[in-house]
C-alpha cells in the first residue's frame, strides 16, 4: 500500500480505529501487588495479548502494533530479560498456528540482530507462514525503539538516494520499519504511565492518545472498548479548524 503521512496529507478518520498501537506496561507492578515474582506478571501479559488480538479482530481494526520490547529494555535485570525471551519462544509456538488460522498476519519489527539464530528463524518462519493473511496485521515491535527507526531510514534513504543533499518525508517514509502500515489513529498504554518512550517517534504525530491506569494483565475487551469510544469523541482536525471538519463530514 501506499504510505501516507498526516503532516502532508488529511488521513480518513474512521468510527473504527484502522491502526491500534499499544504500550502493554503495567506487568511487573501486577505481579508485585499480589506478591508475586515479576516474571508471573509477564506471563499473565501474554493472556491478555491473546484477548486484545482477538478483540480487535472481532472489531475490524485492520492493523495491531505492540511493544513487546524496547531497545531499552535490555537494561532490565538479566533474568527478567532473559525470560521474556523465553517468553517470545513460546508465544510463537503456541500462537503463530492460531493467529494464521484465523486469517491474521504475523510481523516483527525492530532491530533483530541481538536475538539469537533460533529465535530469528522462528520469528521468519511465522511472518512466511501468515505472509498471505488479510483480516488483520499483528506488529509485535522487538528491540524497537523509535529513535533507532527514524535513523535505520535515513541511513536507507541516503544509500538509495546517492549524492542527493534535499530530502522529503515520501522519499524517508518507504524505509520506515512499518511502511507498510497507515499511521496509528489510536495509542494506547497501560500502567499509568503518561508518556511515549520512544514507541514510533515518527507515526504517532497525529495520533489520538490513550493512557490507563489499568495495568496490562487486567486489560481486556472492556477496556479496549473504552479506549475506542474515547477515541470516537475526539475531532481530529489535522490542522484544520472545527468548522472546515463539519463542512468535510457533511
Amino acid at each position: 500500500m501506499k504510505y501516507t503521512s498526516s503532516t502532508t496529507e488529511v488521513p480518513d478518520a474512521p468510527a473504527v480505529p484502522r491502526h491500534v498501537a499499544i504500550i502493554m506496561d503495567g506487568n511487573g507492578r501486577w505481579a508485585t501487588k499480589r506478591f508475586l515474582p515479576r516474571v508471573a506478571g509477564h506471563a499473565k501479559g501474554v493472556d491478555a495479548v491473546r484477548t486484545v488480538v482477538e478483540s480487535c479482530a472481532r472489531r475490524g481494526v485492520e492493523y495491531l502494533t505492540l511493544f513487546a520490547f524496547s531497545s531499552e529494555n535490555w537494561r532490565r535485570p538479566e533474568e527478567e530479560v532473559s525470560l521474556l525471551m523465553r517468553l517470545f519462544v513460546t508465544a510463537l509456538e503456541r500462537e503463530v498456528s492460531k493467529l494464521h488460522a484465523n486469517n491474521i498476519r504475523l510481523r516483527v519489527v525492530g532491530d533483530l540482530s541481538r536475538a539469537d539464530a533460533k529465535l530469528q528463524d522462528m520469528i521468519a518462519g511465522a511472518e512466511r507462514k501468515t505472509a498471505a493473511n488479510t483480516r488483520m496485521t499483528l506488529t509485535v515491535c522487538f528491540n524497537y525503539g523509535g529513535r533507532w527507526d527514524i535513523m535505520q531510514a535515513v541511513k536507507q534513504m541516503v544509500q538509495a538516494h546517492p549524492g542527493a543533499s534535499d530530502f522529503t518525508e515520501e522519499q524517508l517514509a518507504p524505509h520506515l520499519a512499518m511502511a507498510y502500515a497507515p499511521e496509528p489513529d489510536l495509542f494506547i498504554r497501560t500502567g499509568g504511565e503518561k508518556r511515549i518512550s520512544n514507541f514510533l517517534l515518527w507515526q504517532l504525530a497525529y495520533t489520538e492518545l490513550f493512557f490507563t491506569d489499568t495495568y496490562w494483565p487486567d486489560f481486556s475487551a472492556e477496556s479496549l472498548d473504552e479506549a475506542i469510544a474515547s477515541y470516537q469523541h475526539r475531532e481530529r482536525r489535522f490542522g484544520r479548524t472545527s468548522a472546515q471538519v463539519a463542512e468535510t463530514a457533511s
